[in-house]
């Protein structure tokens, strides 16, 4: 049997994620990157959207949980993948990175990113 998933991979937001009160109140961008792994036996087959995972719908369950501000990168991540598992009984695995761009930190560099996998 093969090995299937979608990936969904830097989809850009602004959330209002943070500790510190200006983060929650200004905003900062992330970049949410996924890899959901499920049966597409039938869908390769019968090339049937129905029996795909719909990668239109992930992206809005993504977009919604993310509009729910938190204090921690380790929490929206947590939140994306329950709320994933709840909508998408189909997903038998998965990961889910959320980034932040721009943190309020003394440093160059990219992302500062954390990753949940199961």
């Amino acid at each position: 049997m093969a090995t299937t998933f979608i990936e969904i991979d830097g989809l850009r937001l602004t959330a209002y994620h943070g500790v510190y009160e200006r983060e929650r109140r200004v905003g900062n961008e992330f970049e949410v990157s996924l890899r959901l792994f499920y049966d597409a036996a039938r869908a390769m087959v019968s090339d049937n959207e129905a029996a795909a995972l719909n990668y239109a719908d992930v992206i809005e369950v993504v977009q919604e949980t993310m509009a729910e501000p938190c204090a921690l990168l380790e929490h929206a991540a947590s939140n994306i993948r329950n709320a994933l598992q709840r909508r998408f009984q189909i997903i038998r695995a998965g990961r889910v990175t959320v980034s932040k761009l721009h943190p309020p930190v003394n440093a160059v560099l990219n992302r500062v990113s954390f990753t949940v996998e199961w």
